[in-house]
């Protein structure tokens, strides 16, 4: 399975590349005036550590220097891997000049809103 995906919420939209690798998911997330490779997170399902009848899961990311996508990359991997229950490779990079503090949250909030579409997608089909 291979897709491209789009938020539609207006300003700060983010578009998604997804790939599914065998059983592994590849995400791309990109956004803004320069979209690029910022961060990369590696994440992998496991058992929660609260109650292991519960998936969660744990990530490793870099980032370039100067980037702040890592954070991005890492929510998003950490939560495909815990609910499709395999181990996720996410690349972010996102850049708005001179980006206002809202704008910001917009952005995590249309992470949050591609991450939601990526899952309905795989999980509807």
């Amino acid at each position: 399975m291979e897709f491209n995906i789009d938020t539609h919420e207006g300003k700060y939209d983010l578009s998604a590349s997804v790939r599914l690798i065998g059983p592994d998911l590849l995400v791309a997330i990109w956004g803004g005036e320069k979209p690029h490779i910022g961060a990369v997170a590696m994440s992998q399902p496991r058992p929660s550590l609260k109650d292991p009848e519960v998936t969660s899961a744990t990530a490793s990311v870099f980032a370039y220097v100067g980037h702040k996508e890592d954070e991005l990359a890492k929510a998003a991997a950490e939560i495909l891997a815990a609910t499709l229950k395999t181990n996720v490779v996410v690349t972010a990079g996102i850049h708005w000049d001179n980006l206002p503090p809202e704008g910001i949250q917009q952005v995590i909030r249309n992470s949050e809103t591609l991450v939601d579409m990526i899952l309905a997608k795989i999980v509807g089909e």
